[in-house]
Parts: C-alpha cells; sequence; structure tokens
C-alpha cells in the first residue's frame, strides 16, 4: 500500500469516528406531549393546536393525552367525545392531520397519564384476559380510525410513598430500625399485576405489528418501575420508554417540605432514587438498550409557600406550612407553575417595585449542574411570614442540562411534559418554547 493511499485511509477513519457521535445523535427522539385539557383552560392558559404548530419542527414525536379506560368495559375511549371525536369538534382528526405538513412526524395516542388517575380500574383491567382484549381491541380501532401512528401507555400504576428528609442522625437510626417495621406495600398483588402488564404489551404489539404501529410506555412520577416493568420481557416490545423523571417533591405529596422536585443527580441526605440518573441506571440495568430511554423534561415548577419555621437562606429542603399552596394565574392547580408564570415571578422592570404578592423572587441558579434552579422570597416576618413563597422550577439552562447527559450517556432522546406549560406566547424572552429549543439544541 502506498504512503499515500495509507494516509487516505487513516484519515478516512479517523473522520468516522470524529462524526459517530453526531451521526448517533442525529436520531434522537424529542417527544412532546400535549395535554389535551388546555383546550378548556381560561385565559392566557387556553392552548389550541395553532399554538403547538411552532413546536412541531422540533419534535419527532407528537403524543396527544389522554385518552382512558372505561372501567364498566374495559375499552380505550376519549375522555371528552365532544372534543375529540368526529361527531364533535373532531381533534383527533385535526391531530393526526399536521402529518401531511410535517411529515416527519410521528403523533401517538395517549393512554392514562394524570387525565385519567383512577389506578384501580388500571390494576382490574390487567387481571383479566378478556379485559385486555377488549382494551387492545378498541385501542387498535381507534389508532387505525383516526390514523394515529401508535399508542402511548402512561399506565397508572400506584405510586409510591413519599419518604421523610432526613439528616445524617435521624438516618442512622431509621436504619437500624427498619429491620423491625415493615411498610405496607401500595400493591400487594404487584407481581401478579408486573406479568399482567407483561402480557398485555406483548398482545397490545402483536396487535400493531402488522401495521406498523409504535407502542410506547411512559413511566409516570414515583411510579415503581423495579416492581412494575420486567424490563427484559417487554423492552423489546417497545419502541422506546420516557421516563417521567420529576414530581419527587411536591406541595401535594410532601406539604411540610420543600425541596428540588427534579433533580438530575442524587442530593445528599435525601431517597436516593428520586433523581433522573436512579432512573436511567435502573432501566440500564434491567438491560435496556440506552437507545430506546428517553428522558423526561417538566416545562414547570412547584411553588410551597414559606412560614416561620421556613429559615431565611432559602436553600433547600425547607420546612413549609401544610395549608395554602399557591397556584399561578393561568394554569390555576395550586403549587403548579407554568414555566412562563414562573418566569414572571424573577426580576424584571414590570415587578422591580412591586411588594407582597408580586414581589418577585430572588433567582438561585445551579453552577453544578445536577439539581435545579430555584427562586424565593422570604415574606414579612411581622405579618406571619406572609407572601413567603419557594419554587423550584425547570427552565433552559437546567432543560439543557439534562439534554446534555442524553447525550454523553447516548440515550435516545428526550420528552417534553409538556407543551402547554412551556412558553408557547414568547412572553418572557420573545422566543415561543424556550426550554423546548434549548433542549433540542444541546442534543
Amino acid at each position: 500500500m502506498s504512503s499515500l493511499t495509507t494516509c487516505l485511509a487513516i484519515f478516512a477513519a479517523l473522520a468516522a469516528f470524529a462524526f459517530a457521535p453526531i451521526a448517533a445523535q442525529a436520531t434522537a427522539k424529542v417527544i412532546c406531549y400535549y395535554d389535551s385539557r388546555s383546550f378548556v383552560r381560561e385565559g392566557l392558559g387556553k392552548t389550541n393546536i395553532n399554538d403547538i404548530e411552532p413546536a412541531l419542527p422540533f419534535c419527532t414525536h407528537l403524543v396527544y393525552g389522554n385518552a382512558g379506560i372505561n372501567g364498566a368495559t374495559n375499552k380505550l375511549v376519549s375522555l371528552n367525545e365532544n372534543q375529540d371525536l368526529d361527531q364533535g369538534k373532531g381533534h383527533y382528526r385535526a391531530i393526526t392531520a399536521l402529518k401531511r405538513k410535517y411529515p416527519g412526524l410521528k403523533i401517538l395516542l395517549g393512554v392514562g397519564g394524570g387525565a385519567d388517575s383512577d389506578s384501580e380500574k388500571y390494576l382490574t383491567l390487567l387481571e383479566s384476559s378478556a379485559g385486555r382484549i377488549s382494551f387492545i381491541n378498541s385501542a387498535y380501532t381507534l389508532v387505525k380510525t383516526y390514523d394515529f401512528d401508535g399508542l402511548d401507555l402512561s399506565w397508572q400504576f400506584p405510586v409510591v410513598k413519599p419518604k421523610k428528609i432526613r439528616g445524617t442522625v435521624s438516618s442512622f437510626f431509621h436504619k437500624l430500625k427498619k429491620p423491625f417495621t415493615s411498610d405496607t406495600p401500595v400493591d400487594e398483588k404487584w407481581e401478579e399485576h408486573r406479568e399482567e402488564f407483561t402480557a398485555l404489551v406483548r398482545e397490545l404489539k402483536n396487535s400493531f405489528r402488522h401495521d406498523n404501529y409504535q407502542l410506547a410506555l411512559t413511566v409516570l412520577p414515583n411510579v415503581n418501575s423495579s416492581i412494575y416493568f420486567d424490563v427484559p420481557a417487554i423492552i423489546n416490545n417497545l419502541d422506546y420508554v420516557a421516563l417521567a423523571a420529576f414530581d419527587f417533591q411536591t406541595p401535594e405529596r410532601n406539604p411540610k417540605e420543600a425541596d428540588y422536585p427534579a433533580p438530575l443527580y442524587e442530593l445528599p441526605e435525601r431517597n436516593p432514587e428520586s433523581n433522573v440518573n436512579y432512573q436511567v441506571q435502573t432501566w440500564m440495568g434491567g438491560r435496556a438498550p440506552a437507545s430506546k430511554i428517553v428522558v423526561g423534561i417538566p416545562t414547570y415548577g412547584r411553588c410551597w409557600k414559606l412560614g416561620e419555621d421556613s429559615g431565611i437562606t432559602g436553600v433547600p429542603p425547607l420546612r413549609t406550612p401544610k395549608e395554602g399552596h399557591p397556584e399561578g394565574p393561568q394554569v390555576k392547580i395550586p403549587g403548579l407553575v407554568s414555566y412562563p408564570e414562573a418566569c414572571a415571578k424573577l426580576p424584571n422592570p414590570s415587578n422591580a417595585h412591586l411588594k407582597g404578592e408580586d414581589a418577585p423572587l430572588r433567582k438561585v441558579g445551579d453552577p453544578t449542574k445536577r439539581f435545579g434552579t430555584y427562586g424565593y422570597r422570604l415574606g414579612d416576618p411581622d405579618r406571619d411570614y406572609e407572601h413567603g413563597l419557594w419554587c423550584s422550577f425547570e427552565d433552559p439552562d437546567t432543560a439543557g442540562n439534562k439534554a446534555g447527559y442524553v447525550r454523553a450517556k447516548g440515550l435516545g432522546g428526550i420528552g417534553i411534559f409538556d407543551l402547554t406549560l412551556d412558553d408557547f406566547r414568547g412572553s418572557c424572552s420573545g422566543d415561543k418554547f424556550p426550554i423546548l429549543r434549548a433542549a433540542k439544541y444541546r442534543l
């Protein structure tokens, strides 16, 4: 071989090596979730199909959520027939028609999620082979009739109980006491339900195979993956698994303690399972290919009121009053703020001189890129700490950090939960969907 030929061969090999990560990441998934309940919100929180269109060029998949289960028949049904079906406003048809404009986009119908939160009927369905058949037949009919590309199962399994944050001393004594006590399981038939869910996934995929429909799983927040999912048995029948690795701490689950709701890595003296990295390692440890694991990124934050026991540093975890968690003016869910609502609470020209409940929060960033961003307002100590507030929220920087984690680990992509809570109007910085954009660019 001539020296020129040798040099060219070496150059080609180096070029292939250098560009291999870029080629691999070119297929990274961006799963965009769209909560159809936003249609009926009032005021600035209302989100229609036209509002989400600027996001779609950034998405590889759109999950329209959520359909639910009819407990009497075990059939998959629209939760709002007047809104979704042809005899109503026809949103199912309108949403799948977007594929003509965005031909690379896969549109899946979401099942369950927070829109249909009665876990009992989901477990009951699993326990009956006839119930599973009824579900599968109805799911196939909905997908085919309305031209969806498949189904995303946000199956409603019972969630784990929240764990108290412990200091070093209390953690030591708790470990000594734990062997002599036992926690009541949230589901005494979890082994049975795991086997039955495996059967459902297998049977559902078999019914979809002829039409090449996709089947995906979204693991909802605080669902124990090691209990309910036989990873080696189901993973080959799933196109991807999206881990909704957030809401580990919420005002509803943890009314007396404010803390990061969606850390990337484990925090000191916290539950070691309550972070993105642990959830990813659990699935990879179960032999799930990295290429099928999607990391969920929320587009919202969680807020707790502060009181006299909360201290003055703002550093979490913080003791908080049990009652009265605030809600944002757009979404109007206690303890939850969309990204534009969180952004509006940070210092800006319009709130610089405001007081009381309208005063801006002091923002604290995350130079470690491990835990998240938060903001707080201590309140007036002379008025029983009225208007004290602590919020931790996802922003473009933290979303970018999580996308960077996905890229570094060679994972399958990101999931945006959801488009309606991102800044779809561009009210914060002028850019629409800043969290989606920041995460997409880091991929």
